[in-house]
């Protein structure tokens, strides 16, 4: 388990690299020339999926390794894949139909927040006993 969270990343690295070509996918289909971000609603939805993604992963990674760090390796990789499995689902709800993509983005939150309150308790933890 205390792998896990390094597996996490690689997947996210992976989630990013999904959410990039169906970018590019949805570039070419619809004739979007860069650095145009704006055209065809699939386009854009695509479009905002990366970005969303990207957004995220930036709070993401950090508050994941911070938990796994500081004594949650475990339990932060558990959390990592609530997060990954939330933004698959946010991503594909998204990409069809925006409107559908709230149920992906709470379970990513739920992730995303029980890292967080791991991470702030082990690096209290860790400050009070220095």
């Amino acid at each position: 388990m205390s792998h896990l969270p390094a597996l996490v990343t690689l997947l996210t690295v992976l989630l990013l690299l999904g959410v990039t070509f169906a970018v590019g996918r949805a570039r070419g289909k619809y004739a979007i020339k860069a650095p145009a971000v704006s055209g065809h609603p699939a386009f854009e939805r695509a479009y905002r999926v990366q970005m969303n993604t990207v957004e995220n992963t930036v709070m993401f990674l950090p508050t994941l390794w911070l938990a796994a760090n500081f004594g949650f390796a475990g339990w932060a990789g558990v959390a990592g894949l609530v997060w990954l499995v939330g933004r698959a689902w946010y991503a594909l709800a998204y990409l069809q139909d925006a409107g559908k993509r709230g149920g992906g983005f709470m379970l990513g939150m739920l992730g995303w927040a029980a890292l967080l309150v791991m991470a702030s308790i082990g690096v209290v933890r860790a400050m009070l006993l220095g």
